[in-house]
């Protein structure tokens, strides 16, 4: 077995880049893929605690994440009919090693709007996520996969609106 011992900010680039046309073009079953079996998605209501330890928005494991995509590809539930549009923009990418492999830390803009008809408050509107983000990414044989991919927003500490959607 092969495992890359370096990883480029132009190699993460290409890894944040597919991730976010996965997320873009709803291949959620794709994107689950990209995790770690041990893998974690969070968003912390509070970027200075560390995972676990406090709520969260978002704190998913494995199957967490798995029920979610299910929920958001096969289930009609009213925050996602219709489904969200999103458009990731992505710079800022560092790289540095890592005790799991490598950090990559990016400022991420993201562009989320649903249609719909006017009796849906927001409907038609584009409203923009400004994030920082940070994956560990494992090399594994079969490439790098995400250990923990953490969003931290902007306005992490005001009302979010509908964030029923994957960031």
């Amino acid at each position: 077995m092969h495992f890359p011992t370096t990883l480029t900010r132009a190699d993460a680039e290409t890894l944040l880049i597919h991730e976010a046309d996965l997320l873009d073009t709803r291949q959620l079953d794709d994107w689950l893929k990209l995790f770690a079996d041990d893998g974690l998605y969070w968003i912390p209501l509070d970027p200075a605690e560390e995972p676990g330890q406090n709520a969260a928005i978002v704190y998913d494991d494995t199957l967490r994440r798995e029920e979610r995509v299910y929920h958001l590809l096969h289930v009609d539930f009213p925050a996602q009919s219709p489904p969200s549009r999103t458009l990731h923009l992505i710079g800022n990418v560092r790289v540095q090693e890592h005790a799991q492999g490598f950090l990559v830390k990016s400022n991420q803009v993201i562009y989320e709007m649903r249609t719909g008809d006017s009796a849906q408050v927001g409907i038609g509107e584009i409203q923009p996520l400004v994030t920082t983000m940070e994956h560990i990414y494992r090399p594994t044989a079969e490439g790098m996969r995400v250990v923990r991919k953490t969003i931290t927003l902007m306005s992490h500490d005001v009302w979010l609106g509908n964030l029923t959607f994957l960031l």
